[in-house]
C-alpha cells in the first residue's frame, strides 16, 4: 500500500444525476429497461399505466416478479448498484446497476419505486428537485412510510388495485416529466405524450417479442398497456411458408456459444400487400435489413451489418438472428441504454463467413422472379446485355415491327431512325426505375396497352410471320411467346381464336 494521501471524492449528487438525464435514453429505451428489471425478477405480468392528468402526465410499470425487501431495494436505489464485471445469472438483463435509475430519471424528475415480498413493503423515492436543493451534498434516498403512501392518491391507488393483489411485485412510477416540451398548448404537448407511449408500445412489441410470442417450452410474458394486451412483431416474418430460414450456424467466442438464424423475407408477390407493408417496418425493406442482435431474446440492436457490407437494394430482404449469452456482454460493448453493440473482432470474421453464404441466396429473390418473368419472352422488344462486368439493355433491332417500318425507309431515314432508338436507349432513366424497382416493387406495373393497339400490333406480327412455312398454331405460339403479346397473353389468344390461328 502506498504512502500517499487520499481524499474521499464524492461526486455531487444534483450535478451527476442532471448529467445522467442525458445519457441518451428516448422514451422508449426507457420504458423497456424498465421491463428488463421485471423480466430478470421473473415477472409473468407486467402492467403499464399511464395518463396525461390534466397536464400533469405520469406512467408506471407495475410487475409480480419477486419484489424486494427493503435492503435489495435501497441497495437497487443506488447509482451503480452493480458491476458490470460481476457475473450475473444467465437471464439477467441488467449489466451496469444502472438502468432502473438513469432511464427514470431520463424522463421524468420524481421517481418512485415500490415493492412487496409477502407481507413487507418498502417503499423509496428519488426526488431531482429535492436533490437540487440539497445544501451538504448528501445522497438524500427518500424512505416512505406506508402512511405516506397511503397520502399520496396515485400511489396509494395503484399499490392497492395492481400491486397489492400480488403475492409480490415491484411497481416504478413516474411523476413529474419535463423533456415533453414547454412551449405549445396543452393540447399539443397532450398529443406528444400519447404519440410517444404509441411509438412505446410498438418498440415493446418488437423488443421483446420473444418473450411474448415465446418458442416452445419458453415461459409467455403478457405485457399490457392501459389494459391493451401487447402483441409480439417477429420481424422475421415466420409465419408464412415464403419466408426462407436458412440452416442455423453456431460458433464459440471464449467458450460461449453464438447462434446465427439468417432469413430471407418473401418477395412482394408471394404475400398479401397488408404484409408486405408490415413487415417492411419504419424505414422499409432496405433500412431494415441486416443483423438483428439479441442477448437473452431481447432484442438489443437491429438492422446494421456492422460494416460487414453496404445495405444494397438486392440484399434488402436478408434479416439475421444473432443470439448472444450475457457473459459476452464485455466483448460486444453493450451500452447502458441496451441499444447498441458491437461485435468483437473474433465475431466479426465469423460473421463475414455468414454473410458470404448468405447473400447470394436473398439476391436470388429478386433474380430468379426475373428470370421467370422473361423465360417465356422469345421476341422481346428490349435485350438485355452484359460487357466488361456492366449490365445494359438494349432496343432489339429485329423486333418485327421496327424491322418493318425501318424497311419502309430510304437510306437517310434509316441513320436517323438509328440514332433515335441509340437515344432512347441512352437516356432511359436507369436511377428512377432502380429505385422504384427496390422501394415499391409491388407498385410498379408496365403501361396498359388497349385492344385497338394490340390489334394493330398484331396485324403487323402477322404479316412479317405469315409468309414462312408455318402452322397456324405455331405461329400463334411464336406471336405468344413475343410482348406485348406474351405479358397481355389473354387478350392476344382472344384475338388469334377470332381471327382463326387458335381453336
Amino acid at each position: 500500500m502506498s504512502d500517499k494521501d487520499y481524499v474521499n471524492l464524492m461526486p455531487s449528487p444534483s450535478s451527476l444525476m442532471e448529467s445522467l438525464r442525458d445519457i441518451g435514453y428516448s422514451m422508449e429505451t426507457a420504458v423497456a429497461d424498465i421491463i428488463d428489471n421485471s423480466i430478470t425478477a421473473g415477472s409473468r405480468n407486467v402492467d403499464i399505466r399511464f395518463s396525461w392528468n390534466a397536464g400533469k402526465p405520469w406512467l408506471a410499470v407495475v410487475d409480480n416478479g419477486c419484489g424486494m425487501s427493503k435492503a435489495e431495494l435501497v441497495s437497487a436505489m443506488r447509482f451503480g448498484s452493480a458491476s458490470p464485471l460481476k457475473r450475473r445469472a444467465a437471464n439477467d438483463l441488467g449489466r451496469f446497476g444502472l438502468g432502473l435509475k438513469t432511464a427514470s430519471i431520463s424522463q421524468c424528475r420524481h421517481l418512485i419505486v415500490a415493492s412487496q415480498q409477502g407481507a413487507e413493503f418498502t417503499a423509496c423515492e428519488w426526488d431531482l428537485d429535492q436533490v437540487e436543493q440539497s445544501v451538504d451534498g448528501q445522497w438524500r434516498l427518500g424512505l416512505l412510510t406506508s402512511e405516506e403512501c397511503g397520502e399520496h392518491t396515485l400511489l396509494g391507488d395503484l399499490v392497492r388495485d395492481i400491486l397489492a393483489p400480488h403475492d409480490s411485485g415491484t411497481l416504478v412510477l413516474w411523476q413529474r416529466f419535463d423533456r415533453l416540451g414547454e412551449l405549445g398548448a396543452p393540447l399539443a404537448r397532450e398529443r406528444t405524450f400519447n404519440a410517444l407511449l404509441g411509438s412505446v408500445r410498438s418498440h415493446l412489441e418488437l423488443v421483446f417479442h420473444r418473450y411474448l410470442r415465446p418458442d416452445p417450452g419458453k415461459r409467455r410474458l403478457i405485457i399490457t398497456m392501459n389494459g391493451a394486451e401487447l402483441a409480439g412483431f417477429d420481424p422475421f416474418h415466420p409465419g408464412t411458408l415464403a419466408t426462407q430460414e436458412l440452416p442455423v450456424q453456431r460458433f464459440r467466442v471464449e467458450d460461449q456459444e453464438v447462434v446465427v438464424q439468417p432469413y430471407i423475407l418473401p418477395h412482394h408477390t408471394k404475400v398479401s400487400r397488408e404484409d408486405y407493408d408490415r413487415y417492411a417496418g419504419e424505414g422499409g425493406y432496405l433500412h431494415n435489413q441486416g443483423f438483428y442482435v439479441y442477448r437473452n431474446r431481447r432484442l438489443i440492436i437491429k438492422a446494421t451489418w456492422f460494416r460487414l457490407m453496404k445495405k444494397a437494394e438486392l440484399s434488402k430482404l436478408v434479416r439475421v438472428r444473432v443470439d448472444i449469452p450475457n457473459t459476452l456482454d464485455h466483448l460486444w460493448k453493450i451500452d447502458v441504454k441496451k441499444s447498441a453493440a458491437s461485435p468483437p473482432e473474433s465475431v466479426r470474421q465469423q460473421l463475414r463467413q455468414v454473410l458470404g453464404r448468405i447473400e447470394i441466396q436473398g439476391r436470388r429473390v429478386y433474380t430468379q422472379t426475373g428470370q421467370r418473368l422473361t423465360a417465356n419472352v422469345q421476341t422481346p422488344a428490349w435485350h438485355k446485355r452484359a460487357k466488361s462486368g456492366s449490365i445494359f439493355y438494349e432496343i432489339n433491332r429485329d423486333y418485327p415491327p421496327l424491322k418493318q417500318l425501318k424497311a419502309t425507309m430510304q437510306d437517310g431515314q434509316r441513320e436517323t431512325f438509328d440514332a433515335l432508338l441509340s437515344t432512347l436507349e441512352q437516356t432511359f432513366p436507369r436511377d428512377l426505375f432502380f429505385h422504384d424497382v427496390a422501394d415499391t416493387p409491388e407498385k410498379l406495373k408496365a403501361p396498359v396497352i388497349d385492344q385497338s393497339a394490340l390489334e394493330n400490333l398484331l396485324d403487323q406480327f402477322l404479316a412479317f410471320w405469315s409468309p414462312e412455312d408455318i402452322s397456324s398454331e405455331e405461329l400463334a405460339e411464336r406471336i405468344l411467346a413475343a410482348e406485348p403479346f406474351a405479358s397481355n397473353r389473354d387478350a392476344a389468344k382472344s384475338l388469334l381464336t377470332e381471327r382463326g390461328y387458335l381453336s
